[in-house]
């Protein structure tokens, strides 16, 4: 991975498990999209624990699609089992000025990943750009209504509990300057779901700017999440965020942005 005359402006890490059907036709569309911009970017799919054939059909995926003009490099790494510790061995490995959370199905169209990088988005006002399904201008499609129900129990939960004034903190598809990535991510505990939750209560402790963007987002019938099981999970992994930031799990000097360094693309 490691290449220091090769300056990335965009890393977009993709946890992996049991993703050998979906991944494929996924990263078509994120590596074709990124072709035609014109920054350079990298593409790190972390497998984190599969039982199925993910590892081999990223790494054909890799061999049969290395790009002769040098824009898109791709990468497979892997972690202990746990979205939370595939994201946080993607974010840390990563080199991208911007690095940008992308769940493997694509329930985000991977062209709304301009709404997050400069000019839509002011690199001066933020450090993490957080997708959003209830931000004003956000379009929901094919939800299920008792998933919706749900997820704005578990939001009004979060809410109270860790990380207030912020609507939807699950959705899989968020961005974090190189700075933020590099400070939040060594602080992380929690592997599992309610990683990023996590990583939010800690931004807002050290005082960065958190902005939610709102997107166009399809459910998809092959979720990977299990309502009631990963509700009730996520539920403990909350008390034990608010048990790590008493202990002072967390604590560290206050963060610094130089987000405004950081040139558009």
């Amino acid at each position: 991975m490691n290449n220091s005359s090769w300056t990335v402006f965009l890393s977009v890490i993709i946890p992996a498990y049991n993703e050998e059907r979906r991944l494929p036709p996924s990263l078509e569309k994120v590596v074709s999209f990124l072709k035609q911009q014109t920054y350079t970017s990298e593409v790190i799919v972390v497998e984190n624990g599969s039982t199925d054939r993910t590892t081999e059909v990223v790494q054909a995926f890799i061999d049969t699609h290395q790009d002769a003009e040098g824009k898109v490099r791709l990468a497979l790494l892997h972690s202990a089992p746990g979205k939370g510790a595939a994201v946080k061995v993607g974010m840390l490995a990563a080199q991208g000025e911007y690095r940008f959370i992308c769940d493997a199905d694509l329930a985000m169209p991977i062209e709304e990943i301009v709404k997050f990088l400069p000019p839509i988005q002011n690199p001066n006002v933020f450090d993490i750009a957080i997708a959003s399904r209830e931000a004003p201008g956000a379009v929901r499609y094919n939800e299920p209504l008792y998933r919706h129900i749900m997820g704005r129990v578990f939001n009004l939960l979060v809410r109270m509990m860790a990380v207030p004034g912020i609507q939807d903190t699950q959705c899989g598809f968020k961005m974090f300057t190189r700075q933020a990535a590099l400070h939040l991510f060594p602080l992380q505990q929690i592997e599992g779901w309610s990683f990023d939750v996590e990583v939010l209560y800690i931004a807002r402790l050290h005082g960065l700017r958190l902005v939610e963007v709102p997107i166009n987002w399809y459910y998809q019938e092959d979720s990977r999440v299990r309502p009631i099981h990963d509700t009730i999970n996520m539920v403990r992994e909350l008390l034990k965020i608010r048990r790590n930031g008493r202990a002072g799990l967390y604590d560290l000097p206050a963060f610094q942005s130089t987000v405004d360094e950081i040139p558009a693309s």
